[in-house]
């Protein structure tokens, strides 16, 4: 004996179905890549992905890489305008760069999902001195560091590796951290 559904019930599985497939893609791909993450959780230190992609700067024209930072202790920060705990983490970034210059660092701030003007001020507002990038296409954050949120923060030694992460505003004991490894590779 064959079953016969009607074609509405038949229709709605195959949308529903459709739909599951569609969520379950989704979801795959837009969940964020925390390969980095588990790599240093494991005492692994992975080369800084993406490093000689040229990024536009935000102040004096051209371009630059993150490669061209190796020899300092990096904190990358990905940040923009717009994001409210961008805004508060700014003085403590400030700080730790005062700190990291002093042993041979520096913050590189990269903003993303921001326009240059936007950007541009927010530097101004919060005297941002140390170096800023712009990824226009989210390439370097996205595909390269797997970030999905801002702010996010990436310590990098001089060597080029990573060895720590801050997914969310980082707090003093990050800034610590940066200084002790710039202070211990100086």
């Amino acid at each position: 004996m064959r079953l016969r559904l009607p074609l509405p019930t038949v229709l709605v599985s195959i949308a529903g179905a459709a739909l599951l497939g569609l969520l379950a893609y989704g979801v795959t791909n837009q969940a964020p890549n925390r390969t980095l993450d588990e790599a240093i959780a494991q005492g692994h230190h992975p080369v800084a992905p993406d490093a000689h992609m040229a990024l536009p700067r935000l102040f004096g024209g051209g371009r630059t890489t993150l490669a061209s930072y190796r020899g300092k202790v990096v904190l990358l920060n990905f940040w923009a305008s717009w994001c409210v705990d961008c805004q508060d983490e700014a003085p403590v970034i400030q700080r730790a760069q005062r700190e990291l210059s002093r042993h041979g660092g520096t913050v590189l701030g990269v903003t993303y999902q921001d326009t240059s003007s936007d950007s541009l001020r927010f530097i101004r507002d919060h005297h941002i001195s140390y170096p800023n990038l712009r990824d226009p296409n989210g390439e370097l954050v996205h595909d390269g560091f797997g970030t999905d949120q801002l702010p996010e923060s990436f310590l990098i030694n001089r060597k080029g590796r990573l060895v720590d992460i801050e997914r969310g505003p980082i707090g003093n004991s990050f800034v610590r951290r940066a200084v002790a490894l710039a202070e211990a590779e100086a």
